[in-house]
């Protein structure tokens, strides 16, 4: 996997700030020396002056869309700044991610030999890599003084794992006295590293000695006052931030415009959004798209060799403290209509039947995924197409969090068929301009505009940037009035089998989606 021209661009300017950083002790000097050699002011109007939020320590973030390849980036860069340092200096990277669901797919990815991720960084040190958990790093297990100076060591943890609520530190096993790490303390005798009121033994008194380069994934989750001491208590040497999304104390060392990854092909966009008048239209129509999806697949791959196996993200809405029941009420109905038990998956905070699945796998059969929010960040499919919300008509429809999901464009090029480079949503809120609202509000988290979607039912006319008036565009495929309409818990009583297999089979007949 080689280097987008956009990507290479970004480790241009990471190589730029750091040859200037190397110029210039003082980070504020560094800082704008680095931005007049692209003729662009600090301050005046210009990019915002540097932000010494972890005091001392150089900290920059590259500012790059949903579907960029952020991940990629950062193995990317390690080598460049590691080279800018003392050569004697320990390989220790610190990752750190906001979520299990991320923090799961990180060290999966990083660990994998066949991966994209662990192949740059094998190139870069020479195959001299090992990637640890919290709790290999607890036990000792590859993780020692001398594996440090000579083996890349990328420990891999969550937000949570390092920050103190009110001071209680003895609820982080981090923060405790450690005799595996024994060795560390005798080898390192720094004592003004050592974070006061805290065992030297303990695994962040190691970190601290080993000053390591941290990578902050996602790192608008990490701003808080909690998220500034959890990173002084690393000490890190350089911290690299990767987001989408940076806040205002970030400084962003490049920035990757949105059509620069429409120009690579890394996205599928625009997303086209459909009106229907019921849950049962949302789920039959779903199930119709996707089945043109996949013909659209097939006849690709006989001539491409690319398999795609498009998929359909459900997204229930959780109002009651038995999500599960609405859950299996969904795949229950998919059950009854037909759709193979095998074709079916549900992820939520406490069912989750894709670990260990492995969803571009051939041998696979996932093509129907309910959820409500646990597909946010870090979960990245590009086989899902399609976003079908199954909110009640009255309930505010917030596709927002998971949208980015269906981004992702499968093999990052342009496929013969139009449809196949597109994402969809399909939604029966009353209030379809709460739904745009949720979907520009998406498209902007991930990087993207509002002008990078557009209403189904005359998909080859954008919809105007101030005021997008999408109901006459509109055209009802079904007359079906059965929604409910309160705010109570979802009991599905308004969707039944025998009206969703009605309306499928209407649907061919005189479907007017594409």
């Amino acid at each position: 996997m080689e280097l987008k021209n956009y990507q290479k661009k970004v480790i241009a300017d990471l190589q730029n700030y750091l040859h200037s950083l190397k110029q210039s002790a003082n980070l504020a000097e560094a800082w704008k020396n680095y931005w007049q050699t692209k003729d662009i002011a600090v301050g005046n109007g210009g990019v915002p002056a540097y932000k010494d939020n972890i005091q001392g320590v150089p900290a920059v973030c590259m500012k790059v869309p949903t579907g960029g390849g952020k991940t990629f980036l950062a193995c990317s860069a390690i080598k460049h700044i590691f080279d800018f340092m003392p050569a004697e200096k320990p390989k220790l990277v610190v990752w750190l991610v906001p979520s299990d669901p991320i923090l799961e797919q990180t060290l999966k990815n990083l660990s994998n030999p066949d991966h994209p991720y662990k192949q740059a960084l094998d190139r870069d040190f020479g195959g001299r890599v090992q990637v640890l958990n919290k709790a290999m790093l607890l036990n000792g297990q590859g993780f020692s003084a001398d594996s440090v100076q000579h083996i890349l060591t990328i420990c891999v943890l969550s937000f949570d794992s390092l920050r103190i609520n009110s001071g209680r530190r003895y609820d982080r096993k981090i923060y405790q006295e450690n005799s595996n790490l024994a060795d560390f303390a005798a080898f390192y005798k720094n004592d003004e590293v050592l974070l006061e009121g805290t065992p030297e033994t303990a695994l962040i008194q190691v970190l601290r000695h080993l000053r390591p380069v941290t990578i902050v994934d996602e790192s608008h989750n990490a701003t808080s006052a909690l998220s500034v001491e959890m990173l002084n208590n690393i000490y890190p040497s350089f911290i690299l931030e990767l987001t989408a999304t940076p806040k205002s104390n970030s400084n962003v060392v490049s920035y990757v415009d949105a059509r620069e990854l429409k120009k690579e092909n890394m996205v599928k966009l625009p997303v086209i959004v459909y009106k229907r008048n019921s849950r049962e239209s949302v789920i039959a129509d779903a199930i119709q798209l996707r089945g043109k999806l996949e013909q659209k697949a097939l006849e690709e791959e006989a001539v491409t060799g690319n398999y795609i196996r498009p998929i359909v993200l459900f997204q229930a809405q959780s109002r009651s403290n038995d999500d599960n029941t609405t859950f299996d009420k969904i795949k229950n109905l998919l059950l009854e209509i037909g759709i193979p038990e095998e074709e079916i998956a549900i992820k939520t905070g406490e069912k989750n039947d894709l670990k260990n699945v492995d969803l571009l796998s051939k041998a696979c059969a996932v093509r129907y995924i309910i959820t409500v929010n646990a597909l946010k960040e870090g979960w990245d499919c590009p086989f899902a197409y399609i976003l079908a919300s199954l909110a009640n008509k009255t309930s505010a429809v917030d596709v927002e969090q998971i949208l980015g999901r269906v981004l992702r464009q499968p093999y990052t090029r342009q496929h013969q068929h139009f449809l196949l480079n597109s994402s969809y949503v399909l939604s029966c809120s009353n209030d379809f301009r709460n739904t745009l609202d949720s979907i520009v509000k998406g498209l902007n988290g991930a990087g993207f505009s509002r002008k990078d979607y557009r209403v189904g039912g005359d998909e080859d006319v954008p919809v105007q940037e101030q005021q997008p008036q999408p109901q006459p565009q509109q055209e009802e495929l079904f007359n079906n009035e059965n929604a409910v309409e309160n705010n109570n818990d979802d009991d599905f009583t308004d969707v039944t089998p025998e009206n969703i297999k009605e309306l499928k089979l209407r649907t061919r007949k005189t479907s007017r989606m594409p």
